[in-house]
């Protein structure tokens, strides 16, 4: 029955799509077609409230925002923006600046395919992050507006899974800064996901983008049923305490978060907190795969990573001649992964029981306060 539900709302999107034009993707100028976005936009955030900084006695971070403090989306941010996680109690926590970075990669990448729609192939540089990253797109000639907004889409989410992975080996955007701390946070691959969703709703929208983000996320978090006020993602945040995140590490530290959020499919349901979110039912989301005709998308493009020695290579992909992967890869290294953080708690396993039995006694008494 499930399988026969997802078939049918499949059916419906490719059919409901097929018959929308395509709306207003940003203005973009030559220059910006030909620089891609830097990988992060904008700087946010840590997962938890009131988290510590090594090194800076009395220092805290508390990342969190509301539905009444949304602002204006701009393309590729804007200090007008307000940017932070907020608690939804049918999507979980969501982070506001991974939402509208996927959104505007999705823009950017949605603008250049059809800036090039008379060449075969494109091949563009996209920046460094673990390594080189070079993307090749063939576009058919019969290649639709849909299908390039499918394939933007595609391509902006593998780079949004890309980079946790990245980061989990080491990348990061300041020198000497770790960012492991974050990767998979518990609300990464949704944020992210939603956000790829958004952009291609805001594209095929009759509005401009940036006016059409703007309201498609201000819409879209009220039917998420949003926290109205900072205070109801701050106490949400709590009920997760030493369950998700603790409070007793410090930043930089991975020991930060207590739980990773390692799904990377097309499909994601996002993780509710049972105290904010009574009987209510997660909202799934999911991204189409396939153009109008059938043709898988992930044969339309490939992006190439030539890895940095931060990555044992060796080990995750014994047979791999070179140092090049693409996006093929990621459930060998998403594999590599899962058992690095099997082995972390390996290293200590009573400290590991302990923590799983004082788990399991704060979620029975939450589940009894329910």
């Amino acid at each position: 029955m499930k399988m026969m539900n997802k078939l049918f709302l499949m059916s419906l999107f490719m059919l409901l799509f097929s018959s929308i034009s395509i709306g207003k993707p940003p203005v973009l100028t030559i220059k910006q077609l030909s620089s891609p976005p830097p990988r992060i936009i904008r700087t946010c955030c840590s997962f938890g409230v009131d988290v510590k900084i090594a090194g800076i006695p009395g220092k805290t971070i508390t990342d969190i925002s509301s539905l009444s403090e949304l602002g204006k989306h701009q393309y590729l941010g804007d200090k007008s923006e307000s940017n932070g996680i907020i608690y939804t109690k049918l999507g979980g926590f969501i982070d506001l600046g991974h939402l509208r970075d996927q959104a505007d990669w999705t823009a950017f990448l949605y603008s250049m395919i059809q800036s090039r729609r008379g060449d075969d192939k494109i091949v563009q540089k996209i920046g460094y992050e673990g390594g080189k990253k070079v993307l090749t797109i063939k576009i058919p000639n019969d290649l639709q507006d849909i299908d390039a907004l499918l394939l933007a889409g595609r391509i902006a989410y593998d780079l949004s899974i890309w980079h946790e992975i990245a980061t989990w080996f080491g990348a990061s955007y300041l020198p000497f800064i770790p960012e492991r701390y974050s990767s998979f946070s518990i609300e990464d691959g949704y944020s992210n996901l939603l956000g790829v969703l958004l952009g291609m709703e805001a594209i095929k929208s009759d509005l401009p983008y940036e006016e059409a983000m703007s309201e498609l996320l201000n819409q879209k978090l009220k039917e998420l049923k949003a926290a109205e006020t900072k205070e109801e993602t701050y106490q949400a945040m709590r009920m997760v305490e030493n369950i998700w995140w603790t409070s007793q590490e410090k930043l930089p530290s991975g020991k930060v978060l207590k739980e990773r959020n390692l799904e990377i499919g097309s499909t994601l349901k996002p993780w509710l907190v049972p105290q904010a979110s009574r009987n209510e039912k997660p909202q799934e989301i999911y991204l189409q795969a396939k153009t109008q005709s059938g043709i898988p998308l992930s044969h339309l493009y490939e992006i190439s990573f030539k890895l940095n020695h931060k990555f044992p290579l060796k080990e995750i992909i014994p047979l791999k001649n070179g140092r090049i992967i693409t996006q093929k890869d990621f459930d060998l290294l998403m594999l590599y992964v899962k058992e690095d953080l099997q082995t972390r708690y390996a290293e200590n396993p009573k400290k590991r029981e302990a923590e799983l039995k004082k788990k399991q006694r704060i979620e029975t008494k939450q589940v009894k306060k329910l």
